[in-house]
């Protein structure tokens, strides 16, 4: 039998290390979501200085410590906040509406309008309907139109005027 040679280890001189070590550190850095509190970041300064710059707590417990008397007013160290714009711009950001609204597919727009100009309101009759493909109970296709209704209250309404009409 024959020997398995080793491979040995050889120096890469084409590979700049330093380089490299900046790559490794950027990978190992979390990556902030917030846009404000990014932008503002400093690489440079600790999490503590860099928040605190900004107005924000590292430490919640050291922020608001628990004492003794809680119902008396606490003195506050004074705080040195180089960066305030930080809080006022996530403080609006928060005060906007975030609702999202389910958007209403094509197909169910044609299924619900179809179903609403032949029959009208009557549930049963629509689950009998051929067109209703994936066998929709009554319960189900009353849902739909209510759902359609929230979201497109003019269209119903036509729809619900031009099948009164016939």
């Amino acid at each position: 039998m024959s020997k398995v040679k080793k491979k040995r280890n050889t120096f890469k001189y084409n590979v700049d290390r330093k380089k490299l070590h900046c790559q490794e550190k950027k990978k190992m850095a979390p990556r902030i979501k917030c846009d404000q509190i990014r932008n503002a970041w400093d690489e440079k300064k600790s999490v503590a200085i860099n928040l605190a710059e900004m107005g924000l707590a590292a430490d919640p417990n050291k922020a608001l410590p628990i004492t003794k008397n809680m119902g008396q007013a606490s003195k506050e160290k004074n705080k040195f906040v180089k960066k305030p714009h930080v809080i006022e711009e996530i403080n609006a950001l928060a005060s906007l509406s975030s609702r999202t609204t389910m958007g209403v597919s094509i197909d169910m727009k044609q299924f619900v309008t179809y179903m609403v100009e032949n029959y009208g309101e009557d549930c049963k009759a629509m689950a009998r309907d051929e067109k209703n493909y994936y066998q929709k109970t009554p319960k189900q296709i009353l849902r739909k139109i209510k759902f359609f209704r929230q979201h497109y209250p003019k269209e119903y309404e036509a729809l619900l005027s031009s099948q009164m009409q016939q």
